[in-house]
């Protein structure tokens, strides 16, 4: 009898055990301490079992937004907008799309710069965690800072799921988006959908309803900017402005002759390359003169 009891007790507590792994998984994560939200600026979201959590940056990539030389209409644009959100006023969602390397993600990290003594704080949200954005907005809403759900290289394949929670966030879910919270997404897609030939083909009864399914996400950012491949003269204007920040005693038809052939060698001819390009001229120039 003692065994058939201890062999009962061992089961009930091996589904005590499962239960509590259940609820686990299941329940919402607690709110976040709110001092982290006064210390730290900037964020990462970590998706986990029992919800997810804010991971605070310690080291957050400050940008100069005067480094980024010749997208000034759309780094204009994007302070206005952030200050206009920060001040308390109506300010939109924002998509930064286009070539790649011209400074979409630097123009959002570099925000904080500028904003966040007045309490904006940046939360960089990976594709896969999208899912997780009722969650987040639920932990925030009541919170007295400003925030920018940061998501980085946006775009998204058919029937993915995150896809329509993000839609919903933006415009349309029953939810009320709360007032400090704005979405900055950064692409090199205007669309963040796969647009393919068939679209326009009859592949179904009405091709333009799906068509139209795939724009709408796009048009729910109320503010696109988009990001256009450089000239060579602003290529080397950018060269030049981070050459003379970095002290390399190159200079003229030399350093731009040495920056074109980097971007012939690159392919392209953008802020990433030129930043690339003055990086490892000055390393050459230092380890030259030892």
């Amino acid at each position: 009898m003692t065994e058939e009891w201890g062999g009962l007790i061992d089961k009930l507590e091996r589904l005590v055990d499962r239960v509590d792994g259940l609820l686990e998984v299941n329940s919402p994560t607690g709110a976040p301490d709110a001092a982290i939200f006064e210390r730290y600026s900037a964020f990462r979201w970590e998706r986990g079992k029992g919800g997810g959590r804010f991971l605070p940056v310690e080291h957050p990539h400050l940008v100069d937004l005067a480094d980024l030389v010749g997208i000034d209409y759309a780094r204009e644009e994007l302070v206005r907008n952030t200050a206009q959100f920060v001040a308390g006023y109506s300010a939109n969602n924002v998509l930064l799309w286009g070539e790649r390397g011209t400074g979409k993600s630097s123009c959002v990290k570099g925000l904080l710069r500028i904003f966040a003594g007045q309490g904006l704080r940046l939360v960089e949200v990976q594709r896969g965690d999208l899912l997780s954005l009722p969650l987040i907005v639920g932990q925030i809403r009541r919170l007295p800072q400003r925030f920018i759900v940061f998501c980085d290289d946006l775009s998204f394949a058919e029937g993915d799921a995150s896809y329509q929670e993000l839609k919903a966030l933006l415009d349309g879910g029953i939810e009320e988006r709360p007032t400090n919270l704005l979405i900055y997404a950064t692409s090199n897609r205007r669309h963040l959908m796969p647009e393919r030939m068939a679209d326009n083909l009859d592949a179904e009864i009405h091709p333009e309803e799906a068509l139209s399914d795939k724009l709408s996400l796009a048009d729910r950012f109320g503010l696109a900017l988009s990001f256009y491949p450089f000239n060579q003269e602003t290529y080397l204007d950018i060269v030049e402005h981070y050459a003379a920040q970095s002290n390399v005693p190159l200079a003229g038809e030399e350093l731009r002759k040495q920056a074109l052939q980097w971007a012939l060698y690159k392919g392209q001819r953008s802020g990433r390359a030129a930043r690339q390009f003055v990086d490892d001229l000055a390393g050459r120039l230092q380890l030259e003169r030892q």
